[in-house]
């Protein structure tokens, strides 16, 4: 059963003219996606943290609470398995108030083309 779905687009042009990017990751991304984002050259860098930003907003949106103290940006962990494809992997307390919610599988879809990132994401119930 769908427990919830949300979505989000994001002007990439808005992380371009963020002032220091390593700041905003430290703000928004795991340790393990920190990992991830060091490994790639600078234009690269900008898509990848559009596209984390707006999966970790979708996340946020379809577990219907969006961006709260009660859920953080850094506890929506995005990664990728070997083939690409996005997972998401709640950390922290998000986990455990996911687990009491019951939601047993989860499923996240990014993409971004010149101007825009795109993400899609959908929860479900045991």
């Amino acid at each position: 059963m769908i427990f919830g779905i949300g979505t989000d687009i994001l002007k990439i042009e808005r992380i371009h003219a963020i002032d220091s990017l390593d700041k905003f990751a430290s703000k928004i991304l795991s340790k393990n996606e920190s990992k991830l984002l060091e490994k790639l050259n600078d234009v690269n860098k900008i898509n990848y943290l559009a596209k984390q930003f707006a999966g970790k907003e979708a996340i946020a949106k379809a577990i219907g609470r969006g961006i709260t103290k009660d859920t953080k940006l850094k506890e929506i962990e995005i990664l990728r398995d070997k083939n690409g494809k996005p997972t998401f992997n709640p950390v922290g307390s998000l986990k455990a108030y996911m687990d009491n919610l019951g939601i047993a599988k989860t499923h996240v879809s990014l993409s971004d083309e010149k101007e825009y990132a795109i993400a899609f994401a959908v929860l479900e119930k045991k």
